[in-house]
This record gives structure tokens, C-alpha cells and sequence, in this order.
């Protein structure tokens, strides 16, 4: 039997929004069945608000064994190069791409820290770009 936690997810809404619309504890695969092909009018409305730019749930898995878990993701999460499980440390993590440089964000979910590649700009001009020239 899905839990409530477990509707939220695949209804993609809050747990909050469906506890306000009492969608039980748990509920049988059946009753979630006919809540996500026949949406009841709140959850239609919900489903057509959506801009699209913002997923309610995003699903973290850690590259180095697979762990997976469901979590509401955060407005201060970068996009992420790989993620991985607190069970695991950062030298586990695969190489960083040539001239990349790696920064490492912690407090993923509930046990995921992240690592981000970033090529560095370069100092160098341009050479197609137009260059400005001393005044004669």
C-alpha cells in the first residue's frame, strides 16, 4: 500500500497539499491509480498552474552506489555534476573533467553532498573579438 509520501510523489505535489486534501496515510495502489488518471478538481487546478520551472520533487541518486531519494529540491541548489551518499567521501568521486575546477556543496536531501565542475574563465583576449585601440 503507497503511503502518503509515496501519492505525493507520483501525484507530483506536496506532502502539505495533500494532506490539506485528505489523501489518507495510505491508500490502495488502486485509489492512487484513479487520483493520478482522474484528477479531482484541486489537483487538476494544481497540475495546470504549474509553469514547469520548477519540479515539486527531484530524485537524488549517488553515483558511486545507487542510493536513491526523493527530495523537495531547494532554490540555493547549483546544477549538480554528480551527487553522492554521505557513506561515501569525496576522493570516491570521479576526476573532474581537464582544467576544471571542483567545488563541493553539503546538506543535500537528507544524506547527499554534490560536487560541481567549473571551467575557470580565461584571462586571454578573444582573437576574433574587435580590439579597442589607444587614442593617436
Amino acid at each position: 500500500m503507497p503511503t502518503r509520501y509515496e501519492a505525493a510523489i507520483r501525484l507530483d505535489i506536496p506532502i502539505d497539499m495533500a494532506k490539506r486534501h485528505g489523501i489518507p496515510s495510505q491508500l490502495s495502489a488502486g485509489e492512487l491509480e484513479e487520483l493520478d488518471t482522474n484528477p479531482p478538481a484541486w489537483l487538476a487546478q494544481s497540475r495546470a498552474n504549474r509553469t514547469g520551472k520548477r519540479a515539486v520533487w527531484a530524485t537524488l541518486t549517488c553515483a558511486l552506489c545507487g542510493f536513491e531519494e526523493h527530495s523537495r529540491p531547494k532554490k540555493w541548489w547549483p546544477e549538480f555534476t554528480v551527487l553522492a551518499c554521505d557513506e561515501h567521501d569525496a576522493s570516491e568521486l570521479p576526476e573532474p573533467a581537464a582544467g576544471a575546477e571542483r567545488s563541493y556543496c553539503y546538506g543535500v536531501g537528507s544524506r547527499f553532498f554534490g560536487a560541481v565542475d567549473a571551467v575557470p574563465p580565461t584571462d586571454e583576449l578573444d582573437p576574433d573579438a574587435p580590439q579597442l585601440r589607444p587614442a593617436e
